[in-house]
């Protein structure tokens, strides 16, 4: 085969040490340490080697620092997907596992992995933090709900949220130790639905002390959660911030606020994200798009970026590395599996979420009718797949070709689109039983 990259070298990434190969010699490899002076001495024996691309595998995270000191030294490096990097059948060792790495790169068969510029990584840092402190209030609001069950006090079942005003509410004058069922109901929130009365009955408390401490710790604990997560969103609001008016380009664009568009309680308070999103991606409004949520277009900025989402040369591209896209394997000319690849990232997870909330819209959109087409026919599963798919594809070509989303019917026209259907079924009755406008007492009935 044809050498691609005459001066290239394989790396086995591990967690205590690296191996080096520049050759396919004995005296061409070399074991390296993962100390920091050890990371410079590997980019130091690679410049005496006159090396000039590299391939490493995507091992946990034990590539990152190892990367960043390479590509700071100028060295083009590859970071390939281990799956891609397979040795043939024989004898396993990391000599020989880098020695493989360096041979698959000189003769051009390893394809690097996509990696988002650096403002767009500590973004993502900050986005995946926040997305595990969110986990972790979660966890905590479960384990809250198991004690107030266990103290007999089934809050649960007259609010809908137990971290909402009123759940918290409660919970927090039980904690501070009061018991009176009628004195805990009365901090009944008014948008609650249940009667005061209603709360009341439910707040039967046994009195058990074991419990109600284990309550008061997670209620502490949930407490702590929150104040991490407030700090995480300003963190983010000041890297987006940077982002944005570091280029003059993002920091033009100017949009109207969207009150029709839902807020999720775990979305970020302070962050006017319809406005930063439409910097962020030079005038993309990407939240016309029918239910995208605000915490869909926050992991799409944090996990691709603008630059990100161009770096794939196609839609088919963009859809196949985020696995939405079926892998069809032929051969002798017959389809043998058609399949969705196994695996999720977190854009993947956040735009299989956007599709399933639009297949649940109750009004008639292009999107939302396309799912329902592929759930009659495939199943709500394949219709998720699909219509999150078909997102990927919408979402890039607004980005990178700049073409606006349009929706026939749009938010602003649901009244009016309900107002007819109304129309529709009067004049059906009118068919139906045949009565005149006249004997209904209608004068215009359009």
């Amino acid at each position: 085969m044809e050498v691609v990259n005459p001066h290239a070298a394989g790396i086995d990434v591990g967690s205590r040490s690296h191996w080096v190969a520049v050759g396919q010699s004995e005296n061409d490899v070399r074991e390296f340490g993962v100390f920091n002076e050890d990371l410079y001495a590997i980019s130091a024996w690679l410049q005496e080697k006159q090396i000039t691309s590299i391939a490493m595998e995507s091992t946990g995270t034990y590539w990152q620092n190892l990367y960043s000191v390479l590509i700071s030294k100028g060295f083009h490096v590859i970071l390939c997907n281990g799956k891609f990097t397979k040795n043939i059948k024989g004898k396993k060792s990391d000599v020989q596992d880098c020695q493989w790495i360096q041979k698959l790169h000189t003769l051009g068969l390893l394809s690097s992995s996509f990696l988002p510029e650096g403002k767009t990584e500590e973004l993502r840092t900050y986005c995946r933090h926040r997305s595990n402190l969110l986990h972790m209030a979660a966890s905590t609001s479960k384990k809250m709900q198991k004690y107030l069950r266990l103290l007999n006090l089934r809050l649960d079942i007259v609010v809908k949220d137990i971290c909402g005003l009123t759940g918290l509410a409660i919970i927090r004058s039980i904690c501070a130790g009061e018991s009176e069922a009628s004195l805990l109901a009365s901090l009944r929130h008014g948008n609650c639905r249940r009667s005061e009365k209603e709360i009341a009955k439910a707040l039967q408390s046994n009195g058990r002390k074991d419990y109600l401490f284990a309550l008061q710790q997670e209620l502490e604990t949930y407490d702590h959660l929150q104040s991490k997560i407030i700090a995480c969103d300003a963190e983010i609001s000041k890297k987006l911030d940077e982002i944005i008016n570091s280029d003059e380009d993002k920091r033009e664009h100017y949009i109207a606020s969207k009150p029709y568009k839902r807020v999720n309680k775990n979305t970020p308070k302070d962050i006017d994200l319809n406005l930063k999103s439409y910097q962020m991606f030079e005038g993309t409004d990407l939240l016309a798009i029918e239910g995208m949520s605000y915490s869909t277009v926050l992991s799409l900025m944090s996990e691709v970026g603008v630059e990100g989402i161009r770096k794939f040369p196609s839609a088919k591209h963009f859809s196949s590395w985020l696995r939405l896209a079926p892998n069809n394997k032929i051969s002798g000319g017959k389809l043998l599996s058609s399949k969705v690849p196994k695996g999720s990232n977190r854009l993947k997870i956040a735009l299989r979420i956007t599709a399933n909330a639009i297949g649940n819209l109750k009004d008639s959109t292009p999107l939302r009718d396309f799912f329902h087409r592929i759930n009659f026919r495939k199943g709500r599963v394949s219709a998720v797949s699909a219509t999150a798919r078909k997102l990927a594809v919408i979402i890039w070509n607004m980005i990178v070709k700049g073409t606006p989303y349009e929706n026939p019917e749009g938010y602003l026209y649901l009244d009016q689109k309900r107002k007819l259907g109304l129309v529709k079924r009067i004049r059906k009755q009118i068919d139906k039983f045949q009565l005149t406008n006249e004997e209904l007492g209608i004068v215009n009935v359009s």
